[in-house]
């Protein structure tokens, strides 16, 4: 009798989580929107799933179509808090099994990723137009998640996106406040135009004058050895299979422009920058493409539907050319995005600044629960959400130093904990 009872609840035990795996994955097929539900492995849930959810192509007209939206659940427990992470491009990365959203790991929160449309499997079929590529539309594709999976976890929720999904946690919680108790954006830029105008100007005063002094002399030497540089320019797109729209010697222009961006954006070390007085055109000619490569400029490239969100609301940032305009093929770079990398079929789009004032005016006559991530020497900081007195549910915190990797958990240790500690104190966490 004995023996039989332990035979049994050693069965049950094995048995129970293929049986709440069935249970949630028939619970997740069984939500309004959804059309497929796929097991996928995880090395750090208890359970993971790749959802298909159709979606409208224009929310406000649903006679125009619709698409399929991909959509990572992570299981964590019905009890737990649950992050939608607000992916401003594709999602393969959440794929892996080894994925884990930095709330969802402070938190031992449940994942709700969503992919934004326009991108790898989320991407319309044609002839669907770039007209639904809109803030609105990717809020309301957010809205339509939330409010189906609110049903499975109905706990605590907080959004958090990097960079361009960052922007879109504030676009989302502009247009659907009360979806979510938190937000967490990391390294979110507001841009109020295609070429903002602020991160020149933080770029020109970034770091120290030594350092400044030391990323100009690469680029102006760079720009010294034009002829040396083209020709393994040229060499290096052959290889790499790349086609752009200008001549060569304009590719490397925009190259170096964009050299300082880089270098700042992703933290290198200024001791990495090769001397200018060494003779060897190639070390330096790698160390540019390492940073600033000339697949940012090419024709047909993956992040086209972000340049048309860029052109049309998203906003972007321009090039300082008087430094280097005694060396440069161009005459100018205004209007380098329209230029070089908008798809033809996105013709010649308008900037329309409703998005930023609607997210503006929204956090300026509001007090949503938000923190802020970023870093100090992250020219995307120049373009950093609005401060606001007198609010008391808003707090920024800078990484000192920080680049655009800024993180809670590379923030310095007073700082992390701080911020983890106002985390669990707004969700009312112990």
């Amino acid at each position: 009798m004995r023996r039989r009872f332990f035979l049994y609840l050693l069965t049950a035990l094995l048995l129970a989580p293929l049986a709440l795996a069935g249970g949630l994955r028939d619970s997740i097929a069984a939500l309004e929107g959804v059309s497929r539900v796929e097991e996928l492995h995880t090395e750090r849930y208890a359970g993971k799933y790749l959802v298909h959810i159709t979606q409208p192509l224009d929310h406000s007209r649903p006679e125009a179509g619709s698409f399929t939206q991909r959509v990572v659940v992570c299981h964590a427990g019905t009890d737990r808090p649950t992050v939608i992470v607000t992916e401003g491009y594709g999602g393969n990365y959440a794929m892996l099994p080894h994925y884990q959203d930095e709330v969802s790991r402070l938190l031992d929160a449940n994942v709700i990723f969503v992919e934004h449309r326009y991108f790898l499997e989320s991407t319309p079929p044609p002839p669907a137009g770039w007209e639904y590529l809109t803030a609105a539309n990717s809020a309301s594709d957010l809205h339509r998640v939330t409010t189906a999976f609110k049903a499975l976890y109905q706990g605590r929720w907080i959004s958090t996106g990097v960079s361009k999904g960052g922007q879109t946690t504030l676009i989302y919680r502009a247009f659907f406040p009360d979806d979510v108790d938190l937000s967490i954006p990391y390294v979110a830029p507001l841009c109020r135009g295609v070429e903002d105008g602020r991160h020149e100007e933080f770029l020109r005063r970034v770091g120290t004058k030594a350092q400044r002094r030391r990323v100009e002399n690469f680029q102006l030497e760079i720009l010294r050895r034009k002829e040396s540089m083209v020709a393994r320019l040229e060499a290096f797109c052959r290889e790499k299979g790349l086609t752009f729209r200008i001549p060569m010697a304009e590719v490397l222009d925009y190259c170096v422009l964009e050299y300082a961006f880089a270098f700042w954006q992703w933290g290198t070390h200024v001791n990495d920058i090769p001397s200018t007085a060494d003779p060897d055109d190639e070390m330096l000619f790698n160390h540019l493409t390492d940073i600033s490569g000339p697949d940012y400029f090419a024709e047909n490239q993956p992040n086209a539907p972000f340049f048309v969100q860029a052109a049309k609301e998203l906003g972007y940032y321009g090039y300082d050319t008087r430094p280097f305009s005694r060396y440069l093929t161009i005459s100018g770079a205004g209007g380098y995005m329209e230029k070089l990398m908008l798809p033809d079929s996105a013709g010649t789009p308008a900037f329309d600044p409703s998005t930023y004032r609607r997210v503006y005016e929204f956090l300026r006559d509001n007090d949503p629960k938000i923190i802020y991530i970023y870093g100090e020497l992250d020219p995307w900081s120049a373009v950093h959400a609005p401060v606001f007195r007198k609010k008391t549910n808003t707090r920024f915190f800078f990484q000192p130093l920080g680049s655009h990797r800024a993180r809670i958990g590379n923030m310095p240790e007073k700082m992390r904990d701080t911020i983890v500690r106002l985390i669990r104190q707004w969700l009312d966490m112990p």
